[in-house]
Order: structure tokens, then sequence, then C-alpha cells
């Protein structure tokens, strides 16, 4: 399978069960329960989800039983495109191509959307079946873990305090270990520990996902000096407008790409602990550090 196909095939089971999740009659709330619905539903490559259903099935485990939490995962990534839109945060007015949740709906309303989703998520992975309620418990921890101050917003922390400061390079891999890489990380252990994996590929399915985590992070510094608005569907040149470190700026784009390289290749590399197909994986790697949007 095609990583293109891959990504389709999880992205469309993705979706279409968003749809269902997020469906409601109207009320008197009805604004927020759209604004959720309008910046879950633009769509987007879906890695997180996509990462955390092809290791439940490489790990022996049926898709079908983790699409709650792959569905959860989204809404907690979602949740944080809203709140990182805000004028309080980057302050960016697009995503995905379309307005951003705040300037659809207003700085409140998306707000609301955001606590919203984040709130929703887990009450959707707690209603999993098919799989024990000792591994569920386990697998909401595990997110909550890596979305929380600990996890993506400390990363998010760290972000916001360095905007127009220099920092060093051990203060930014920390931020991109958490900004960025939490909730891959997230979607790599819970993928296994919903399986029933062991720790030895728990561990491994960790390692490609902090070396894809960096590596995405950094393709997205050097596309944010590259790229242009149309391609990326978002602004470009916040970083430059923030006078935020990144790697680019500390390193040079022709080291950035090299990092990358590097990356990638460990990534690939953590595979070897499964005694099963991982070319998807690897190619996932592959077609991440190659991108363009």
């Amino acid at each position: 399978m095609s990583v293109e196909r891959m990504l389709d095939s999880y992205g469309n089971m993705v979706q279409n069960k968003l749809k269902s999740l997020l469906s409601h009659d109207d009320c008197l709330y009805s604004d927020v329960i759209k604004a959720m619905e309008y910046s879950t539903l633009l769509g987007g490559k879906r890695i997180r989800p996509a990462l955390l259903l092809e290791f439940h099935k490489i790990c022996g485990g049926k898709v079908e039983d983790a699409l709650p939490f792959a569905c959860a995962l989204e809404m907690i990534h979602t949740y944080s495109l809203i709140h990182d839109d805000l004028p309080c945060m980057d302050n960016d007015d697009m995503r995905r191509g379309k307005p951003s949740c705040h300037v659809a709906f207003g700085e409140d309303i998306a707000l609301l959307a955001g606590d919203g989703l984040l709130t929703a998520s887990f009450s959707v992975c707690l209603k999993t079946q098919n799989i024990s309620s000792d591994l569920v418990v386990r697998c909401a921890a595990i997110l909550s873990d890596f979305a929380g101050v600990d996890g993506m917003i400390g990363g998010q922390v760290i972000d916001l305090k360095s905007e127009k400061k220099s920092i060093d390079l051990d203060t930014l891999n920390q931020m991109y270990s958490l900004k960025t890489g939490a909730l891959l990380k997230a979607a790599a252990s819970i993928g296994c520990t919903l399986a029933g994996a062991d720790k030895e590929k728990i561990n491994a399915a960790l390692k490609y996902a902090e070396s894809i985590g960096f590596a995405f992070q950094i393709v997205d510094d050097i596309l944010d000096k590259t790229s242009d608005a149309a391609t990326l569907g978002k602004p470009i040149g916040s970083d430059d407008a923030n006078q935020k470190s990144t790697y680019v700026s500390l390193l040079g784009i022709e080291s950035a790409v090299a990092t990358v390289d590097d990356l990638t290749q460990k990534a690939k590399l953590s595979l070897s602990a499964f005694n099963i197909d991982t070319s998807d994986l690897a190619d996932l790697a592959d077609y991440l550090s190659n991108r363009k949007f």
C-alpha cells in the first residue's frame, strides 16, 4: 500500500467516525458544536490517528477497535490548533486553507470549541469496546500525559516564552520533543499498547515517533522559510515575524535538511524491533521528510 493510499484509507475512517461523534441536534449552544465540527472536519493529513492505527495493526490488533482512540487523539490535535491560532497565541488567520476557527466563529466560541474537543476526546476514548478496560484506562492515561503540561502543553509554553528571544539548541529540542513530538508519541504508544504489545515494541514505536516528530517540525521550519501561503494553507514567515528561534535560524537550511535526513533514517531503523512488514511506516517517514505542505 502506498503512503497516500494508507493515509487516505485511515483518514476516511477517522473522518467518518468524527462526523458521527460530532453530530448533534440543534440547541441553544449549537454555535460551539458547529465550531468544533468546522475545525475538526476541515481535513488535514491525519498523521497522528494514522500512526496509531498502523502501529495497532502491526502489533496484531484490529484497526476498528482502536478507532475511538484515533479520533480522540485527532480531537486533541484539533483543539491545540484552534488555540494555537488565537490572537493571544500565534495569531494566525488561516488554517488548512480556510479561516481559522476564531475568525469564522469569534474568539470566545473558538476558545470554548477547543475546550469542548479536549473534554469530548476522553469521553470518546473511554467508551472504547472490544478491548479490556485495563488497557483502555492505561491508554487514556498515556493520552493525558502526552497532551498535558509535561507533554504538548509544556512545549507550547516553552514556545511562547521563547518568542523574541535567542534560545539554544537544547531548549529548541525540548520544545519540539514536547510540542510536536508528544502527540506523535502518544499515537505510537497507544496503538501498540491497545494491541497488547510488549515493552520492546512500545519503546521502538516511541523512538520512531520521536524521530519523525523532530523531522516533521524541522521541515515546518524549512517550509516557513521557503514555501508560500497558497501551498501550505496557512501564513508563512510567522517564525520571523514572531522572532522565533528555529533549526533554520540556528543551523541554516542545509544543516536543517541534513538533520531531517538523519532523523528519518533513525526512525526507519527503529522499526527493526517488529517482526513483520513495516514498509508502510518506513515509507511514511520518507513521505513526511519530503513533504511540501
